[in-house]
């Protein structure tokens, strides 16, 4: 079938507004707070004045190396977070929040794992492409290689983004099983499903940047530098949490069309 993406925006907008108590509550836990807790305990470093392209690579790999103990367990948190939302969207019984959590926790492990999976995967097969360009020793090569990679893991991400719903909504198990559904879902609708989710992301992106710049201006020019910082932190992670919360029910309703399943009654 051919992907409406104007119709998974209404559904994923109508699924939001129904419940929006409850799946704003979820999303505070699972990714306002966390994001919050980072942006002010674990600050990105700015490049300072005359620093070049590798030193300014060095510090940023410096900074995610230091963050990692920290991430890691943050992003299973935020999956289990994921996976909860998914089940409030997608399961007709009316589950509680309770029992939304417990589904998602459950949901955690096959989700992680083939997120690894796949991680595995195109980063076997980048390195490879890049080693081969790296050892030509022609810069343009070099290049190119980067650039395929980036369209790999582009591509990738648009034909496995369904897992979630895969797992919650059809209790797939096997993350290997759920890659696959996910792929085979997205078959003939890949650009479709890639472009609605980049044009998503880019409206979500201007906006947050807009209302972050303008919001800390303002609050500096009241409060100082570091009022401003402190705001445009808390606002950045609110429109963040806002952000996920949109995408988790984009995906819920991409998966619904695709797999030919009518609305959830969940937000009737």
């Amino acid at each position: 079938m051919k992907f409406d993406s104007n119709l998974a925006w209404k559904e994923a907008s109508a699924a939001i507004s129904a419940n929006r108590e409850v799946v704003l509550a979820l999303a505070g836990v699972f990714f306002l707070v966390p994001g919050l807790a980072t942006a002010l305990l674990f600050p990105v470093p700015q490049p300072t004045a005359g620093m070049d392209s590798k030193e300014t690579a060095a510090v940023i790999a410096s900074y995610y190396s230091s963050i990692l103990p920290f991430m890691l367990p943050l992003f299973v948190f935020q999956a289990a977070g994921t996976l909860a939302l998914l089940t409030l969207l997608t399961d007709r019984s009316r589950p509680t929040v309770r029992e939304a959590i417990r589904s998602g926790a459950r949901g955690v492990f096959p989700y992680v794992l083939a997120q690894l999976l796949l991680g595995v995967a195109v980063g076997l097969i980048g390195g490879l492409v890049l080693a081969v360009g790296s050892a030509t020793g022609l810069g343009a090569l070099t290049m190119a290689g980067i650039a395929v990679v980036g369209l790999l893991v582009i591509y990738a991400a648009i034909k496995t983004s369904l897992v979630g719903p895969v797992i919650v909504a059809e209790g797939e198990r096997n993350p290997v099983a759920a890659l696959k559904r996910s792929w085979l879902l997205t078959k003939g609708n890949s650009l479709r499903v890639g472009v609605f989710y980049l044009l998503v992301g880019l409206v979500f992106l201007i906006v947050t940047s807009v209302i972050v710049a303008v919001a800390g201006i303002v609050v500096a020019l009241i409060g100082g530098p570091h009022a401003g910082e402190l705001a445009g932190a808390v606002i950045s992670a609110a429109l963040n949490a806002v952000m996920a919360l949109y995408f988790v029910a984009i995906v819920a309703a991409t998966h619904r069309q695709l797999a030919g399943t009518s609305p959830s009654g969940v937000f009737e």
